[in-house]
């Protein structure tokens, strides 16, 4: 089919789900402390210190144990036959190959990770794939293993933008999110001052993709840093005429999807109805779903080294196949109910280890045609 998807919730018909293969560490530098800092300040597990003493911290990669990654693919593939089972057509990208183990720029080097949570590196808005802006140097060159994908859309007529590539040098992000919200003795290293580069030319656009919920022709953006009101304003003179954008300010760090989700016209997703209040207006008179508080017997026990990467709120990122059908974890029976109870299709996945690897339902998938179009629900 060809490209066609303006919304979170009308039916799905094609979707991308990642790959998982030769997952094997995190590597702990500034892009990646900076992205993950809310979860990584406040979780409620302890992360050794990365360095000692004055001077700039070194980058230090933290290694996922093996039982954890074999868990990780069975659930990918578990995800894929569950949504073809639902007559949804499942794209795959390429996997990362084990000798490709690291990024490297004229700027900076880091370890590279696989195309897992392909959400945040693509933006799918209509009949336009738009590659955004990387925020995390391991990723750098993630969507280069959508290719295959993004070439068959192209070749059936879709359009196909690059936004503009950063630097990424340490003097290129915006680091007052962090530093605003550092707690005194947390669990993190600081996010310290950047380090000079040759390369250094100030700020520069970085934005995810998940910062995105799509509303027809509205579209929802979560921006908490100068990086992130860069790239929107590219966006919005990229779209003038077709979409509108709303802006919303630090609801998240970044991705808005663990927050807030559109389930179908007229019913929000919200993790708290003080959420709901910082939504442009025409939303706020939307239903609301607020979720039952996760319990600790939702996720599993993890040992003091393993990297927690999302807040336990990480199960609100369901997966919308219809207005009407959405995929859940079944860890977690307290939203499952909730749902039903709201009148939903729950269909129950298993997806263990989504705390390690940093994405729900929502995160893990990019869909590429629903039936929806650029109607207006918000005026």
């Amino acid at each position: 089919m060809k490209l066609n998807s303006y919304d979170e919730w009308s039916p799905l018909r094609e979707v991308v789900v990642g790959s998982a293969a030769n997952y094997t560490s995190h590597e702990r530098e500034l892009s990646f402390d900076l992205f993950f800092h809310d979860n990584l300040v406040r979780s409620e597990w302890y992360y050794p210190r990365l360095s000692t003493g004055a001077g700039p911290r070194p980058a230090a990669r933290s290694q996922i144990k093996q039982r954890y990654v074999e868990e990780l693919l069975e659930d990918v593939e578990g995800i894929a036959e569950t949504l073809r089972s639902l007559s949804v057509t499942v794209h795959r990208p390429l996997d990362l190959h084990e000798s490709t183990t690291e990024v490297r720029t004229p700027a900076w080097s880091a370890a590279v990770v696989p195309p897992l949570n392909v959400r945040d590196n693509t933006l799918i808005l209509g009949d336009e794939i738009i590659e955004t802006p990387p925020m995390i140097r391991s990723r750098y060159f993630e969507t280069q293993l959508l290719k295959p994908v993004f070439n068959d859309y192209f070749r059936q007529g879709a359009r196909w933008t690059v936004m503009p590539r950063p630097l990424m040098t340490d003097a290129s992000f915006d680091l007052s999110y962090a530093k605003g919200s550092s707690k005194a003795g947390g669990p993190t290293e600081p996010i310290e001052d950047p380090q000079s580069s040759p390369y250094d030319v100030g700020f520069e656009m970085m934005f995810d993709g998940a910062q995105c919920l799509r509303f027809g022709r509205d579209i929802l953006v979560n921006i908490s840093t100068a990086n992130h009101a860069m790239a929107v304003d590219w966006l919005e003179r990229h779209l003038e005429g077709r979409f509108r954008l709303h802006r919303v300010f630090q609801l998240s760090d970044s991705h808005i999807d663990s927050m807030v989700l559109a389930l179908r016209p007229g019913t929000l997703l919200v993790r708290s109805k003080e959420v709901a209040d910082q939504l442009p207006e025409p939303l706020r008179g939307w239903d609301l779903i607020v979720p039952p508080a996760p319990g600790a017997n939702n996720f599993p026990a993890y040992e003091d080294d393993d990297l927690i990467l999302t807040s336990p709120f990480i199960d609100m990122n369901v997966l919308s196949v219809g207005p009407d059908t959405v995929l859940v974890n079944d860890a977690c029976p307290e939203l499952m109910r909730t749902l039903e109870q709201h009148h939903f299709t729950v269909v129950p996945v298993r997806h263990r280890h989504r705390r390690l690897f940093g994405g729900g339902f929502h995160c893990f998938t990019l869909d590429t045609v629903r039936d929806g179009g650029p109607e207006d629900y918000l005026s």
